[in-house]
């Protein structure tokens, strides 16, 4: 069943989660211990990330060095279907542009469609760990809009090989991302909402936010969002913060704010699981405020924490 399918039929604030694949080498029993606690609240869908490769260089017995592709989790097709196969939930592959040509993608969705996965989050995705802005593959998109025109071209039954004969149309529901905090690389809020409207008019279906600590962040994106012309359904993400580390590491990764007030009292805990008990409140009214404001979709990064999550939503 398709995102904007169960956010238009329902008749209440829905829950998803956002999980990791497992690392290559790794059994998937370690993803289903992170989703059991999880599928008690019957969440609508579940996204699954992807990570695109890393290039090293590893040093010859001749002392040259050769570049090495080297891919830490594995592609999210089988991933999704595994997902689905257990638990009977819908799930929604992420699909970026680096580290693939567009034949890549093509084959890709292909894979999906035939596993019977009909929802993708589209991203450019981030730059290479090992490159200081973002390349994209040769022969890939440079861009989340042209990727999200490549899935919309198949949802026309427009391939890249243009003498195909009979094709068939895809059937996609695709969700792109919203910045509440902009865009780090976007000059100003004006024109990453002009990006973001550019997307929708091409047929994105729904947005699904960045990381937030401050509901009235979100709320203004909304009317912002509204007043640009944009209309789709907008699914808040949240995230539970449960160690200091993170009050630099999130700013530094994701470019979001933290609260005053919410940095104050992580300030003053002595542990982290005192952090994880602060984060844990601040997630719950969060998300309470939210529901009761008429949300869509509470959209979790449960990654490393789905317990927390757990609590969260219990008390939901």
């Amino acid at each position: 069943m398709k995102v904007i399918d169960h956010i238009n039929q329902a008749k209440d604030t829905l829950v998803s989660f956002e999980v990791l694949p497992p690392l290559k080498g790794k059994g998937i029993e370690a993803l289903y211990r992170h989703l059991d606690p999880l599928m008690e609240f019957k969440p609508s869908f579940i996204n699954v990330t992807y990570h695109r490769s890393e290039h090293v260089f590893k040093k010859r017995t001749d002392g040259s060095f050769e570049k090495v592709i080297i891919r830490k989790r594995p592609g999210t097709e089988s991933i999704c279907a595994a997902i689905m196969n257990k638990y009977n939930v819908d799930t929604v592959p992420h699909l970026i542009c680096g580290g693939f040509s567009v034949n890549e993608t093509e084959d890709a969705l292909i894979n999906l469609r035939y596993l019977g996965i009909d929802n993708v989050l589209v991203l450019r995705g981030d730059a290479a760990k090992n490159e200081t802005a973002f390349e994209p593959e040769p022969g890939g998109h440079k861009y989340a809009s042209d990727l999200l025109q490549q899935v919309v071209n198949l949802n026309a039954g427009i391939y890249l090989e243009d003498d195909l004969k009979g094709t068939q149309k895809t059937e996609f529901c695709i969700g792109v991302a919203g910045y509440p905090e902009k865009h780090f690389e976007a000059p100003n809020m004006e024109t990453d909402l002009r990006y973001l409207k550019q997307k929708i008019d091409a047929g994105a279906d729904y947005i699904v936010t960045q990381m937030f600590f401050d509901n009235a962040k979100y709320y203004a994106f909304v009317k912002a969002c509204r007043e640009a012309g944009i209309n789709v359904p907008i699914i808040p993400g949240l995230k539970p913060v449960y160690s200091k580390k993170q009050l630099t590491v999130l700013p530094k990764t994701f470019h979001i704010d933290l609260p005053t007030e919410l940095s104050n009292e992580i300030l003053k805990c002595k542990t982290d699981e005192d952090v994880e008990k602060v984060g844990q409140e601040w997630l719950l009214t969060q998300s309470r405020d939210l529901k009761k404001n008429g949300v869509p979709v509470l959209h979790y990064y449960t990654l490393g924490k789905p317990h927390v999550v757990a609590n969260v939503v219990k008390q939901l």
